[in-house]
């Protein structure tokens, strides 16, 4: 059987967000009792918390929802390289060492063990990098931090890359435990009709 790293962090309310995001919070609707033969969860949540999946639609207007997006980009051969302690932007010089042959989806593996509170200081893409990533033939893009481009950025430019060149993006992944190399990336985001991002059980597959 194929070993699978599970790479999305648990969702729960101590789920670091960017501030001001709604947290998870979850409630019981039913309870299983005598008068009721099930238990029924309602929950409420940014679609960004915990290992998501952005959609175009959170960085430009008019443009698709989660419900709205190819699913292939999401499934596929995957290669993760090693980036950890690369400072505020991966450069294109951290990837260089692992670009031959790229797939067409990359996770850099920015930290080494995923924050688990809330943490300004990640690292994220300088956007020649996502650009350099596209010109080699990526459609998707990764990291295991809270967002492509960095915690204080009004332009959001390697977001604005992103819908330029038509790639697709994870992020807050948990590559903790995961060797530099190439697996099967799973990691499908829901159909949210209208969503700017969805959240993703994402896992890696020995090839």
């Amino acid at each position: 059987m194929k070993r699978i790293w599970d790479i999305s962090p648990p969702v729960s309310a101590q789920s670091p967000i960017f501030p001001g995001d709604e947290p998870f919070s979850l409630q019981w609707t039913a309870r299983l009792s005598a008068d009721c033969p099930v238990n029924l969860s309602a929950i409420t949540m940014s679609p960004h918390v915990g290992a998501h999946a952005d959609a175009p639609l959170h960085y430009a207007n008019d443009a698709p929802s989660c419900a709205e997006m190819e699913l292939d980009a999401y499934l596929g051969p995957c290669r993760v390289i090693h980036a950890i302690n690369c400072g505020p932007l991966i450069q294109i010089e951290h990837l260089r060492h692992a670009a031959a042959l790229l797939p067409a989806r990359v996770l850099v593996r920015c930290c080494r063990s995923a924050d688990t509170q809330w943490n300004p200081d990640f690292s994220a893409y300088a956007p020649e990098t996502v650009e350099w990533l596209a010109g080699l033939g990526v459609k998707l893009i990764g990291l295991d931090t809270p967002s492509v481009d960095p915690a204080s950025s009004k332009q959001l430019a390697s977001h604005q890359q992103l819908l330029r060149l038509n790639l697709r993006v994870l992020e807050n992944l948990v590559l903790d435990d995961v060797a530099e190399g190439d697996y099967e990336l799973i990691a499908l985001p829901l159909k949210l009709a209208g969503a700017c991002a969805s959240p993703v059980r994402a896992i890696l597959r020995e090839l």
